[in-house]
């Protein structure tokens, strides 16, 4: 298997990434199950998978 592995990022890297702020994140990983991963006491986060929550409707207002 010669698989590369996708970077963790920090909510403050999904944050600038998405160019939201870190509340809304840290709202959306509270309200709308934004894919979110605890470790420790940090939110770790995959950009393959929020971008895809974000393609599927996941951040929209109902």
């Amino acid at each position: 298997m010669n698989e590369t592995a996708e970077k963790w990022c920090s909510i403050k890297e999904i944050a600038a990434h998405l160019g939201v702020s870190r509340d809304t994140v840290l709202n959306w990983i509270a309200k709308k199950n934004m894919p979110a991963h605890k470790v420790g006491k940090l939110w770790k986060f995959q950009v393959s998978e929020v971008n895809e929550w974000i393609r599927s409707g996941g951040s929209a207002n109902e």
